[in-house]
């Protein structure tokens, strides 16, 4: 059975880690002697078995790569829980990030395994990323930028279609230093990147956030490719391979394991931008939101042609946009600023002026829910009404203005919810002497 190089006193039970410890310092690859139990501190167990015609024993290898993948695959209640409160962290930082033309907040989901960090250093020769100090798995700002900028290159190539806008003239123009410089919009969205023999830099518009895929499932996924032809791209020669370093038939495959996200996890694209600086730069992108037009084609382009991660050439990092994600985020952020507003609002009314509309959102809320419903008299919408007629006639603090108001609303809602002759409780709630009739 594998174990993990780490302290004695840290035990064997890593199941509450995160996929990133697990994947990591907790890795569960290094062999035992099974006979002897020691260890070998190799990607292997040794076993003995009886084995052939003549019944003889013979040690046997037991790989643990694919194992001590799998054991890094669990996602724990705990590693769901954080994953959708970082996003939803991300989220209210985003919002009061600037105004509604300052950002944009595109929901997709993976519709091909997602992979990224191949490269990073790993006893399994490959790696992946994880976003520390949480170890879970993410996609990096830099990583979003690198394909948008290159889906607005092939966009405004036009060997695409439409190229949504995208244009690689440079229609703008910028002073550096003493010096006058040409930019583009991709130049002025993502940044001057300036060519040999120049110096001017000029920095992008824009900023890409990280991306937290939000997974469905409980566990993360191992895929396998199988390099037919190693001996040819290591340059080695390989007796099993005819000792030729040139790529034939004969090449011996060598299946090798790697972490991915599964297909169907969310991924939440955030983009801010610097509106002042984008008007030093290209004004028109800045006005009516016109870089977030640009941008949205982009990524479109991006899910369908390019992917994100790793491994984008043969399938993986393929997207679509989430249309219900998109729809569930647009309400909540219109509760959200809906709630602000009401907030605000709410800072500049008198406690008085609070209890009323308290009292008409109440029952407004349960009108608009259930339109029919009308409960019988002296039942709790009732008293809710006499509650507010009371105050509003022993309240020493109430003014004129604020007494009309609440005989208007126990008038205007009072008959929507109970049923009752409102012409009686006019005269029973005495709401003309609120008035000021009487």
């Amino acid at each position: 059975m594998p174990i993990a190089a780490v302290p004695a006193y840290l035990g064997t039970d890593f199941s509450a880690a995160s996929p990133g410890l697990r994947f990591g310092m907790y890795l569960k690859l290094w062999g035992i002697n099974r006979r002897t139990g020691a260890v070998l501190w190799q990607t292997h167990d040794l076993k003995y078995e009886v084995r052939g015609q003549d019944r003889q024993e013979r040690e046997i290898k037991e790989e643990n790569k694919t194992a001590a993948l799998r054991s890094a695959t669990t996602l724990t209640r705990d590693d769901k829980a954080t994953m959708a409160a970082l996003l939803a962290r991300q989220r209210a930082a985003f919002s009061a990030a600037g105004n509604e033309h300052a950002r944009l907040s595109l929901t997709a989901k993976a519709i091909a395994p997602f992979t990224t960090g191949l490269g990073n250093e790993h006893p399994l020769e490959n790696g992946f990323a994880f976003l520390n100090p949480y170890g879970l798995p993410y996609l990096p700002g830099s990583g979003v930028k690198g394909v948008l900028r290159q889906a607005a290159h092939e966009l405004a190539s036009g060997e695409w279609g439409d190229s949504a806008d995208w244009t690689e003239e440079r229609i703008h123009q910028i002073k550096v230093g003493r010096q006058l410089v040409d930019l583009s919009p991709i130049d002025a969205l993502f940044g001057r990147e300036p060519t040999d023999g120049e110096s001017e830099h000029v920095r992008g518009a824009l900023c890409f956030w990280d991306v937290i895929p939000q997974i469905e499932g409980n566990s993360l996924a191992v895929d396998i490719m199988t390099p037919h032809q190693s001996h040819y791209y290591q340059q080695k020669k390989d007796r099993k391979a005819g000792n030729s370093n040139t790529p034939h038939d004969s090449g011996a495959p060598n299946p090798i394991s790697f972490l991915t996200v599964p297909p169907g996890a969310g991924f939440t694209f955030l983009v801010s931008c610097d509106l002042a600086h984008l008007e030093r730069l290209a004004p028109d992108l800045a006005a009516n939101g016109r870089w977030q037009h640009l941008i949205t084609a982009a990524l479109q382009h991006a899910f369908e042609w390019l992917g994100f991660g790793a491994k984008t050439a043969v399938g993986y990092g393929a997207m679509q946009v989430d249309a219900k994600a998109q729809a569930l985020a647009a309400q909540a952020q219109r509760d959200r600023e809906a709630a602000a507003a009401h907030a605000a609002r709410l800072a500049t009314m008198t406690p008085n002026q609070q209890q009323i509309d308290a009292f008409i959102a109440e029952f407004q809320t349960k009108h608009e829910q259930f339109p029919t419903f009308r409960e019988a008299p002296n039942a709790a919408f009732h008293n809710k009404a006499r509650a507010l007629a009371k105050a509003a006639h022993e309240g020493t603090d109430w003014s004129a203005d604020e007494k009309r108001a609440a005989a208007d609303a126990i008038e205007a809602w009072l008959p929507k919810l109970v049923k009752v002759d409102i012409k009686d409780e006019r005269k029973k709630l005495k709401l003309n002497a609120l008035r000021g009739l009487a």
